[in-house]
């Protein structure tokens, strides 16, 4: 289908595409990327009255050392974020779940700001950085405010974002010495996720000291799995005591029903990928 019509402008500056934004009043949409948008106006299930196209704002991409934590920009894309060293060394879940979004066409395309600004429950993102207690930073005619994932994510395919705001950056804490893994059950390499488990552990003297899990497409949201985080920190690194923990992965969750899968289909395997990924996170496998 062709989209509705529309006015696009590509500001040359933050402000200017901040200004831009106020001016088109809640009708106007960003686009980077485009991977998430486009589909969305070919089908015409969005309608905006003028595109900001950002893709051309370097200061939003790339990703800094900030002491404890790592800044991503929001345009850094899906291919930048599996190949970049910093990522590798000290926040390797991300790089993962990065690598098995879409394909590599996608990859290269789509921005980490996009995806998560899009706000799919079955994106692979939202429940990585929810994992990962990561911070959003968005810059709007206010100035720049930090949100937890948790206030960020407010229902389906929606943010808290405000009229005008943008996604500029995502600060992901560093977990060196952290195990980690991200599962995805899909039914081709390039669909969404039937349900992801993204899991990150922290081990000593044969215990899980810490973990943290995230879950993708088990509610309108990405689902901080506490129940989960509850049973494995404090208990031994044993294979028993991760499968146990694990079995608490559904409770909470309101998961969606579709021709892809009942809500108690998700729920069996909420349970069964959190075993594995917080197993591999543990060092038990």
């Amino acid at each position: 289908m062709i989209p509705a019509k529309f006015d696009y402008t590509r500001p040359s500056s933050l402000d200017e595409a901040i200004g831009a934004l106020v001016a088109g009043g809640e009708d106007a949409k960003v686009i980077a990327g485009g991977q998430s948008l486009l589909p969305l106006l070919r089908l015409r299930f969005a309608y905006p009255s003028v595109l900001v196209d950002v893709g051309g704002l370097a200061e939003l991409r790339g990703v800094r050392d900030a002491g404890d934590a790592l800044e991503i920009g929001a345009l850094t894309t899906h291919y930048e974020v599996t190949r970049d060293p910093l990522i590798a060394a000290h926040c390797g879940l991300l790089a993962q779940a990065a690598g098995t979004i879409a394909d590599p066409a996608v990859r290269h395309r789509g921005t980490i700001g996009g995806g998560l600004a899009h706000a799919d429950p079955a994106g692979d993102l939202p429940a990585v950085i929810t994992a990962l207690d990561a911070t959003l930073i968005a810059t709007g005619p206010n100035g720049s405010r930090e949100i937890a994932p948790a206030d960020f994510f407010t229902d389906y395919l929606s943010t808290s974002l405000a009229p005008g705001e943008i996604l500029t950056t995502i600060r992901v804490p560093k977990l060196d010495g952290w195990g980690y893994r991200y599962e995805k059950f899909n039914v081709t390499a390039q669909a969404w996720a039937i349900v992801g488990v993204a899991a990150v552990a922290q081990r000593s003297d044969g215990h899980v000291t810490q973990a943290r899990v995230g879950l993708t497409n088990m509610g309108s949201v990405p689902v901080r799995a506490h129940a989960v985080e509850a049973a494995a920190s404090g208990s031994e690194a044993s294979a028993a005591a991760v499968a146990a923990a694990a079995a608490h992965a559904d409770e909470g969750t309101t998961p969606p029903s579709d021709l892809r899968g009942a809500a108690d289909y998700r729920r069996h395997l909420a349970r069964v990928l959190t075993g594995r990924a917080l197993a591999t996170a543990a060092g038990l496998s």
